[in-house]
């Protein structure tokens, strides 16, 4: 009788590892690894076979790039599939912060797999309006912002905090919900436009991920918080699993994403991403944050609205080409020279935002 006792207890005690978030975040980062990775191929085949040419390939890049046609796109779709199994399977079903989160995921991607549909089936780089593009993406990130002030602690709603400062926070009142809309469509174009080279995007949403998921973890601990002054943020921890979910899913779509490609993400993967990374930013108090994380995505982005309103003011143009990895490719870098060079700038502003978490 002791003895069935002692195993019941230990089977109990082995089933209580579930509880924590550390054990869970590992466990949806192999889950949704080894899904990509087992069903990558089969997905693959059959975008192959439904694409035809696949994806168009700018005539006026690198002439490196002519080279691609024919790969299929809506890699996205493979990422996705892992991500909301390993996070159905691993996240706490009853935590609202990520079931938002996934909301803005699903929404974002849905958006940006209508626009590959465009391209892929038209063959042409115009997907649909991007006005229309921008309304839907405004109106999910919107909802999901009104929903994440509702859920937040009473003393956070609405509130706009700073890093470095530990008790400075700004009330913007309502337009805390434009502001943070601002932020989650930002976050998806950035990663979006980023997405242009083998592996480019992937890995500096993996580091982000990796990152946000840290301070998820830390920001939803109260005793954590405390210790690093921080704004406590209740629940937000289990977005932990959903990051790690987020970096097993890219760890499988890197094994066929790494160049040369036989598949790329397209805006079904790169905009879901970027919606995700900005929402987890925004639910954690970590906004401004996410523009030293997220370096690299501002900076594509930024080199995009640079060109562009250089060109309609002046007739000049800055860079070589746009977003600023096709520049440096015009210059004479090699496509894998850019790709590692942009992930170590990806690394030095992750550890750059996880530091302002300490300098308080």
């Amino acid at each position: 009788m002791f003895f069935l006792l002692s195993d019941l207890s230990s089977s109990f005690n082995a089933l209580n590892v579930f509880r924590y978030i550390t054990f869970r975040t590992g466990g949806a980062l192999f889950t949704a690894g080894l899904f990509v990775f087992w069903f990558g191929p089969w997905i693959i085949s059959l975008l192959r076979l439904r694409q035809g040419k696949g994806q168009p390939i700018r005539e006026d890049g690198p002439a490196t790039h002519l080279t691609k046609r024919g790969t299929p796109t809506m890699g996205g779709l493979m990422i996705l599939a892992g991500f909301l199994v390993a996070v159905l399977l691993w996240a706490n079903p009853r935590n609202h912060y990520v079931w938002i989160t996934l909301a803005v995921t699903v929404g974002f991607g849905a958006i940006g797999f209508y626009d590959d549909y465009l391209k892929v089936t038209k063959q042409s780089h115009l997907g649909f309006s991007g006005k229309f593009r921008l309304l839907l993406e405004a109106s999910i990130a919107g909802a999901a912002c009104v929903l994440i002030s509702y859920y937040s602690p009473a003393s956070l709603q609405n509130e706009l905090a700073f890093p470095v400062f530990k008790d400075a926070l700004l009330n913007l009142g309502w337009f805390w919900v434009i502001f943070a809309g601002f932020v989650i469509v930002g976050a998806g174009n950035a990663v979006n436009i980023t997405d242009g080279l083998d592996g480019l995007a992937i890995v500096p949403v993996m580091i982000a991920c990796g990152t946000f998921g840290f301070i998820a973890y830390l920001v939803g601990n109260s005793f954590t918080a405390g210790y690093l002054q921080v704004n406590y943020v209740r629940d937000t921890g289990e977005l932990a699993v959903v990051c790690g979910a987020v970096i097993g899913a890219g760890l499988g779509f890197l094994w066929f994403n790494a160049p040369p490609a036989q598949i790329f993400m397209g805006d079904t993967g790169s905009l879901a991403l970027g919606g995700l990374l900005g929402t987890i930013a925004v639910a954690t108090k970590h906004e401004i944050v996410l523009a030293i994380v997220g370096g690299l995505f501002v900076l594509e982005m930024m080199s995009v609205i640079i060109q562009v309103a250089s060109f309609k003011l002046t007739g000049k143009r800055v860079f070589r080409m746009a977003p600023i990895h096709h520049h440096f490719e015009q210059k004479g870098w090699k496509e894998a020279q850019v790709v590692i060079r942009f992930w170590i700038i990806a690394v030095i502003l992750a550890l750059a935002g996880l530091a302002t978490l300490k300098l308080r």
